[in-house]
């Protein structure tokens, strides 16, 4: 414990209070770390919407409430399909001479 005061009372008086390159390194460290961390908050920010008023946001997609909007509205698509089962097929089995297909 001697030795540690002694090498305490060696110091100069202008030495004291001095960073040294630890303190240096140290301060680097810190200025990456925030920089690395401003860099990540951007990137969650960005995500956010610009507001969170139901009247601001837009709805894309619109969601029945009822199980009788769903029967108003036809499906997407839906009068394709009714078309495409109406068309008489590309590829139809082979039949018989009196026109019924063949098993």
């Amino acid at each position: 414990m001697n030795g540690l005061l002694a090498a305490a009372g060696e110091q100069l008086p202008e030495d004291v209070g001095k960073a040294g390159p630890l303190g240096l390194l140290l301060l680097v460290l810190l200025l990456i770390a925030a920089a690395l961390l401003v860099k990540s908050m951007s990137g969650h920010l960005k995500k956010l919407p610009r507001s969170f008023d139901p009247a601001d946001r837009e709805d894309p997609v619109h969601v029945p409430d009822t199980p009788a909007e769903l029967l108003e509205e036809p499906a997407p698509g839906q009068e394709l399909l009714d078309t495409l089962r109406r068309a008489p097929l590309a590829i139809e089995p082979p039949r018989d001479d009196d026109g019924r297909p063949r098993n």
